[in-house]
């Protein structure tokens, strides 16, 4: 009987260590998953300063050149005087045209509705864009927002440019709830 007592005993105390053990474990990997994701935002966000730093001529090669990188063919910069709107022309991996409008603006800027409405006015029109992104240094107001999500245009403000400039894929901005998603907020111009 003694000896039973001591197995039940021994059986209890390990399926504690044991489940102490767990717990701590998925503790510990959500504050790792968590501690990744702020680093990554960290990450992001400095790498921008290089952007912010860039010339309109010079961002809209940059954003030409995430392009390639992310399997666009026939990618051309092609802003300046009279573009209509249209700063990258390029093909999709899947082959779907699409129609870049690039604003290096401040980070304490907004892009508001007007840009929007302009633009959507001349991407498939103009341009015969199948997939007209905007791409902005600095973030879309709510409205702005608002007017892409109903048109089906894709917004890319620097939080998600944040990510596509470090690795996350072009297609993958394509599919996202734009008019839901996001922030209005102004970065402060010393804003980390």
């Amino acid at each position: 009987m003694g000896t039973m007592l001591l197995v039940a005993l021994a059986a209890v105390v390990t399926a504690t260590v044991v489940m102490v053990s767990v717990r701590a474990g998925r503790h510990e990997a959500q504050a790792e998953k968590a501690r990744l994701a702020e680093e990554a935002q960290r990450q992001a966000r400095r790498s921008l300063e290089a952007v912010w730093a860039m010339g309109d001529r010079e961002f809209e090669e940059y954003i030409a050149q995430l392009c390639r990188r992310d399997g666009c063919t026939e990618v051309k910069r092609v802003g300046g005087s009279g573009d209509l709107g249209a700063d990258v022309i390029g093909r999709l991996p899947d082959g779907r045209k699409i129609v870049i409008q690039a604003k290096h603006y401040a980070k304490h800027r907004t892009v508001g509705s007007r840009d929007i409405q302009t633009f959507n006015g001349t991407a498939r029109a103009e341009h015969g864009a199948d997939v007209p992104v905007f791409v902005a240094s600095c973030v879309f107001t709510k409205p702005a927002r608002e007017f892409a999500a109903r048109q089906h245009l894709t917004l890319i403000d620097v939080n998600l440019l944040g990510f596509w400039n470090n690795g996350t894929t072009l297609t993958s901005f394509l599919d996202l709830d734009i008019g839901r998603s996001g922030t209005n907020r102004k970065l402060h111009p010393d804003h980390d």
